[in-house]
């Protein structure tokens, strides 16, 4: 077992709602109406699963896992990825405001340019993770991999209790997210 197998199912996961994501940007490109049951969900998964939960996990046990073992969090991989969380932060709270502003008003301009940047980052962001940080951190981590994947889980546990959820609610959301915007097109 790979001590990153549960960030890599997230990955999966978020992956599937940027798919959701870049068809309704295509939709919403083409004049089509988003409706208020595809564009909240997307909201609440990049909030609260991509970010609270994933972030999360990341943040609360993988990093300072990797510190543990001489990655430092000021600088290198880490702070790239700390980084980077930020800027997701940013985007998904401006994509909240620009879907509200769209419904509200019709107004597509924001939101276009916020899901687009939102696409971009976080497919850009799951490759280096997924490609360079996550390979170095099964390096580092060898033997160790179950104690890391019950950390992760706990936390991943812990962080969606909080909101109310758990991981199915989410595998369910993408799911009708999914089917959801294959209805418009």
């Amino acid at each position: 077992m790979m001590s990153t197998v549960s960030l890599r199912k997230d990955h999966d996961l978020i992956e599937r709602a940027i798919g959701a994501m870049s068809v309704t940007l295509q939709l919403l490109k083409a004049g089509k109406t988003i409706p208020e049951s595809i564009l909240m969900p997307t909201i609440e998964f990049s909030k609260n699963f991509t970010d609270v939960c994933h972030h999360g996990k990341e943040e609360d046990s993988l990093f300072p896992e990797l510190e543990k073992h001489g990655f430092p969090q000021n600088m290198g991989p880490i702070a790239v990825m700390l980084l980077e969380h930020e800027m997701t932060r940013q985007i998904a709270a401006r994509m909240d405001k620009s879907a509200s502003e769209y419904l509200r008003t019709g107004s597509s301009d924001a939101l276009v340019a916020d899901i687009s940047e939102y696409v971009k980052h976080v497919t850009e962001h799951l490759w280096k993770e997924n490609n360079r940080l996550f390979v170095m951190a099964e390096m580092k981590l060898q033997g160790q991999s179950e104690q890391v994947n019950k950390n992760l889980n706990d936390v991943e546990t812990q962080k969606l209790a909080s909101l109310g959820k758990n991981r199915s609610d989410y595998e369910k959301l993408v799911l009708d997210l999914e089917q959801n915007v294959s209805k418009i097109s």
